[in-house]
């Protein structure tokens, strides 16, 4: 999902992120495992109980080198969840997009200031997209004004709802399917003018990444980030519809409304998702991305200072290059992303000198206060 604006939104949105946690309630659940370590973190032990009270089926958290888990990993069975859950990440996925990108900016092989149409000649247009008047950047912080393909009504209906779901979550999607469904609509507004979330401008980075290094944008990853850090439980799944072990099952509603029956939507094929929204990770290597990246062990200063040159979104987050930064109720300001696809609910954020972080997941994503769970951690309430 975006940068941290953390507000209430229907399920059918939560795919791939458009703008925010989904927050409401629904199913109560059963109490807190107990964490690692002793009394140390209670108002965050308390927010992530108080999540399950509220309907979420299951929580994994860690927190620096503390875990805590609420709740089960498994309706059926009763299974706990665990503090090594492997679980899909949404639109996580952006910031690690961003970083390869801008690592190709510091290398010299592409400037941000390109215009899209120099590396995918003729693909943005159509109803009066301009790949000729749209930058990398305007691609990374969401000023491009490219229509969100998740937004598209059709897509919706198929991905979104129980019927459309259940016939198509093995289908596979291209890059170009995706931005083709945006190209049939007018853009949100003239590149620059404004700013809204679309996952169609993180479709594109992906084929930008492709087209410059000749290497799928996955390749790119793995090679780059996944591997130098040593994130074991992290991977770009392409196709494959099922979630690495240890992990536990993710539920959705997939209707309008956040009552009805709950469905186990933890196999599907996250082409639909593809780079704007395709990875899986724990929140253990959550953490360590975060805390690399904030370090500078990533990416040069010039291009970290990039990254956390943020737009005004009409929130309480500004945005970067897939980041946000968001200043809590206790003046601490954090960096991270938030991520949303069917089932999974993910919440990752670091200080800036990431001393402190925090990476939590809800395996339902109709339900759960996203928001107190991280004001807990990071302000003790």
């Amino acid at each position: 999902m975006t940068g941290m604006n953390l507000r209430t939104r229907t399920v059918r949105t939560t795919l791939v992120a458009a703008t925010a946690v989904v927050l409401s309630t629904a199913l109560a659940g059963p109490a807190l495992a107990a964490p690692r370590g002793g009394g140390e973190h209670t108002a965050t032990r308390e927010a992530i109980e108080a999540a399950v009270k509220d309907g979420v089926p299951g929580v994994t958290l860690t927190a620096d080198g503390w875990s805590a888990t609420a709740g089960v990993g498994d309706l059926r069975t009763g299974a706990p969840r665990s503090p090594y859950d492997r679980y899909r990440i949404g639109s996580i996925t952006k910031t690690f997009v961003s970083t390869v990108l801008l690592q190709l900016e510091a290398e010299g092989r592409l400037s941000l200031d390109d215009k899209v149409e120099r590396w995918l000649p003729g693909v943005v247009r159509g109803h009066g997209h301009d790949g000729r008047a749209i930058t990398l950047r305007q691609l990374l912080n969401h000023t491009s004004g490219i229509y969100d393909y998740t937004s598209d009504e059709d897509f919706e209906r198929t991905y979104f709802l129980a019927d459309g779901f259940f016939r198509h979550r093995y289908d596979t999607r291209s890059p170009r399917d995706l931005v083709a469904i945006a190209m049939g609509h007018e853009p949100q507004f003239t590149p620059g003018a404004s700013w809204s979330y679309s996952n169609t401008n993180y479709i594109l980075a992906g084929m930008v990444i492709e087209k410059v290094t000749g290497r799928p944008y996955a390749a790119e990853i793995r090679g780059r980030i996944i591997e130098p850090l040593g994130l074991r439980a992290t991977s770009v799944p392409g196709t494959r519809v099922t979630v690495p072990q240890p992990s536990g099952r993710a539920y959705s509603k997939l209707a309008e409304t956040t009552t009805g029956p709950t469905y186990d939507v933890t196999k599907l094929n996250p082409s639909l998702a593809g780079s704007a929204g395709e990875m899986i990770s724990d929140s253990k290597d959550l953490n360590r991305f975060y805390a690399a990246l904030l370090k500078g062990r990533l990416l040069p200063a010039e291009q970290l200072k990039e990254m956390k040159t943020t737009v005004a979104t009409g929130g309480p987050a500004g945005y970067g290059l897939g980041i946000s930064g968001v200043d809590l109720s206790c003046g601490v300001r954090v960096w991270g992303h938030d991520g949303g696809i069917h089932g999974s609910q993910t919440v990752a954020l670091a200080t800036a000198d990431a001393r402190h972080s925090l990476a939590f997941n809800f395996n339902g994503d109709w339900s759960g206060d996203a928001v107190s769970v991280v004001e807990a951690e990071f302000c003790g309430k």
